[in-house]
């Protein structure tokens, strides 16, 4: 990877001057067809003296408390409400999900999620015997983890937030120089997934003493300035750490706008800044020499005091003093980085982008960035905050937005894959998901959770399709970067086969509750439709969709399964189903 990085994404955090929402003829080209006020119940107690010191003394009875009111009930959600939000929220919305939030409303359903445990991706390859000596040098079972976590796991929002930070704080295993790569990978992943809900310094932190980071980055066993040769510590990470994990190329106001100086934005930080940034990260190591085993990759980097600059570091208005140790200066730096400005718009549209809408308006980010700069406790970088902000924000949750074009995101091709798997639960036979690498864009997804072929994820935050509408408009469209004539042809051929026949002779949806409802194509394609699109396809393309059920005859051969898969089909491959609103 090039160290001077900083030109070719200037656009990365280029902000829009509309909200955006890729109208369902801006998708791909698909085939056609396709409070209550407590009551204070004080009882008086009034004592009456009868005269003399020994008379008897009076007392009324204590008045009956009035009853407090109970709360009034949650407003109602509705069905397609609740799957809209799964959408947003989880990878798919099953039939269970949408009766609990309905049930349980948005706010309890994420404190609900919140309190679910995981099982950490090391410890599922650890119990599937990935520690064999044969998968020393390769990723096997990496995607198997990924993929059963994503698609089964009952913490559905912690995995969803797990991958938009992947997508912000980035690696990808082929690019890892170590051994054991499924286990480097799996580190990286349950620090994200483990963080996901605490607090954002303390994220920073832990990716920066992980082994897959410093592999991935190049500062594992960076050395600090040689005079003699000429030599300076590698800057990677200390460029990347600014630009693409937290603060970004300019200065932003809270809402995300830019801020200007003669018109001009303003830079966050200068090639000082990185140079200087760049003395603190030398002298990482990993803890241990035994390669025979994965282990020493799960513990955090130690610092070889010989390959560590010793002396004075300044950026971003903060100096490390000479002497320090290697995790004071550490400290010193990420401290500086987290208290600049730029973090909560900067990581806070991003995660409204991964989750929700892909042009969030200014008012938008501004709710959110408040609630990351202070959690209303006084914390900042609270990701459970955050998320809760996100999620519960009336531009989210309101269903004006259903209507307005610029509001909403192309959905992302892995989670049209899980949004299958998860409506019609889909179970691996063996127990080990063998779904596999899906990043071709040529037979496949165009992605793969964990498999970027760089820093800058398979799309960027600030792309914007060129000589489209989009960047007409000053709007983004991320996952239009691996979006075209190939990729949108390869996940049609791809789910054709996964629906119908499943993936590898082991992952397997289970149809039964669609198939008792083949003979009526009404209700088939509106069961279909709540469940991967929440109810939003247009009534021409549910006209469509029927249609096309029905002239599958009833009587004829695997005709029910045969309706079933061309409902599920046809779904998928509408622009309105692509298009998360």
């Amino acid at each position: 990877m090039s160290d001077n990085v900083r030109d070719h994404d200037a656009e990365l955090m280029a902000p829009a001057e509309a909200d955006v929402l890729p109208k369902a003829d801006a998708a791909p080209v698909l085939p056609r067809g396709v409070s209550v006020l407590p009551v204070a119940a004080a009882g008086a107690l009034a004592a009456c003296s009868g005269g003399g010191g020994g008379g008897a003394v009076a007392v009324a009875p204590t008045p009956t408390p009035a009853p407090t009111p109970a709360p009034p009930p949650p407003p109602t959600i509705s069905a397609a409400q609740a799957s809209r939000f799964l959408q947003q929220a989880s990878f798919g919305a099953t039939g269970a999900d949408i009766d609990a939030v309905q049930s349980r409303g948005f706010s309890t359903w994420i404190d609900d999620q919140i309190a679910l445990p995981r099982t950490a991706h090391w410890d599922w390859l650890v119990a599937n015997n990935y520690t064999a000596t044969t998968f020393q040098n390769n990723s096997q079972g990496f995607d198997n983890s990924v993929w059963r976590q994503m698609i089964s796991e009952p913490g559905q929002l912690r995995q969803r937030v797990g991958m938009a930070l992947s997508e912000i704080m980035v690696i990808g295993v082929d690019g890892l120089n170590l051994s054991w790569r499924q286990f480097a990978g799996a580190v990286w992943l349950d620090i994200l997934l483990d963080n996901a809900f605490g607090n954002f310094r303390t994220l920073m932190e832990r990716i920066t003493f992980s082994a897959p980071m410093a592999s991935y980055l190049t500062y594992l066993n960076n050395r600090r300035a040689n005079p003699t040769t000429g030599s300076v510590p590698d800057e990677n990470y200390a460029r990347e750490l600014m630009q693409l994990f937290t603060i970004g190329l300019n200065r932003l106001n809270m809402d995300g706008s830019l801020v200007l100086s003669g018109g001009q934005p303003v830079d966050t930080y200068s090639q000082t800044d990185v140079s200087q940034l760049a003395r603190v990260f030398t002298g990482f190591a990993l803890d241990g020499t035994d390669n025979s085993t994965p282990d020493r990759l799960r513990r955090p980097l130690v610092f070889n005091n010989a390959n560590r600059e010793t002396g004075t570091s300044s950026f971003l208005g903060a100096t490390v003093p000479a002497g320090s140790d290697g995790a004071t200066a550490v400290r010193i730096a990420l401290d500086a980085i987290f208290a600049h400005p730029n973090v909560p718009p900067f990581i806070s549209r991003q995660l409204i982008q991964r989750l929700v809408t892909s042009n969030p308006s200014p008012a938008y980010i501004q709710r959110v960035s408040q609630v990351f700069a202070d959690n209303g406790s006084g914390t900042r970088g609270d990701l459970r905050a955050v998320v809760r902000a996100i999620l519960l924000d009336t531009e989210a949750r309101g269903d004006a937005t259903l209507t307005q074009p610029t509001f909403g995101k192309l959905r992302e091709p892995v989670i049209r894959l899980t949004n299958w798997a998860r409506a019609f639960r889909a179970t691996s036979a063996g127990g080990l998901w063998p779904i596999g690498d899906t990043s071709s864009a040529n037979t496949r997804l165009a992605q793969s959770m964990g498999r970027s072929p760089s820093v800058f994820n398979f799309f960027r935050p600030g792309y914007s399709p060129p000589n489209t509408s989009f960047s007409a408009n000053n709007l983004v469209a991320p996952e239009f970067q691996i979006t075209n004539e190939l990729s949108v042809i390869a996940y049609v051929n791809y789910m054709q086969a996964a629906i119908q026949n499943g993936i590898g002779n082991d992952v397997r949806a289970d149809y039964a509750e669609v198939v008792a409802l083949a003979t009526d194509s009404t209700a088939l394609v509106d069961r279909v439709n709540l469940l991967l699109a929440a109810n939003q396809l247009s009534a021409a393309t549910v006209g469509a969709i029927r249609a096309a059920v029905d002239s599958i005859a009833t009587t004829a051969t695997n005709a029910a399964l045969n309706r079933v898969y061309t409902a599920i089909l046809l779904t998928m491959a509408s622009p309105e189903y692509i298009t998360q609103r």
